[in-house]
């Protein structure tokens, strides 16, 4: 008789250090599986992709046994480790942050490729690169355009702000001019107002 499954749970550990301390222990703990088990053979699974995180998916059956399903690390963690920062642009593609070469794209897209709809490496990458475009990674040859774009939007930026402070230092010196002249003036209109008071 084929074993019932209970529960199928998912989560995300980082490979080799899987321990029956929380979040570990929290979620798979009422399931009533063997936490030790569980945590030596993820951590022997996991070994060689040290340092990386790792999406698991643990059925549970019926009789508390259990079986693991390893999938690949979260394209956008490996976009963040391939381009060496920490999170991605608060901005989206509007904000670029980093920037990797088709070649790590092609390296990500290849990694990826079990877990992702895809028929083709091209098509994964494409996949890839549209999480990267919206983390504010670019990838040299397939954003060039967009970063010449943004580059040049950045160039008129600078020289409309040269423009706006320009015309700012002009104002600035016009009211000075201004304000000296009425200065010059002021006197005057203070010995009139005195003349005026003693009659």
């Amino acid at each position: 008789m084929a074993k019932e499954v209970v529960k199928k749970i998912k989560l995300q550990i980082e490979a080799g250090k899987a321990t029956p301390a929380p979040p570990v222990g929290t979620v798979l703990g009422p399931a009533g599986i063997n936490l030790g088990e569980f945590c030596t053979k993820f951590n022997e699974a996991t070994r060689d992709k040290m340092g990386d995180v790792i999406p698991c998916e643990i059925t549970i059956y019926d009789d508390r046994s259990f079986e693991f399903v390893l999938k690949t690390a979260p394209a956008a963690f490996l976009l963040k480790k391939v381009a060496k920062v920490n999170k991605g642009s608060k901005k989206g593609a509007n904000e670029i942050v980093a920037t990797i070469t088709q070649k790590e794209l092609r390296e990500i897209a290849e990694t990826k490729m079990p877990d992702l709809n895809a028929y083709d490496v091209e098509s994964a990458m494409k996949q890839i690169a549209g999480t990267a475009r919206n983390m504010g990674i670019a990838v040299k040859g397939v954003n060039d355009a967009e970063l010449a774009e943004q580059a040049a939007e950045a160039k008129a930026e600078e020289i409309e702000q040269a423009k706006r402070d320009a015309e700012l230092a002009e104002l600035e010196a016009e009211a000075k001019e201004m304000a000296e002249a009425q200065n010059v003036e002021v006197p005057v209109h203070g010995e009139e107002d005195e003349t005026e008071t003693e009659e």
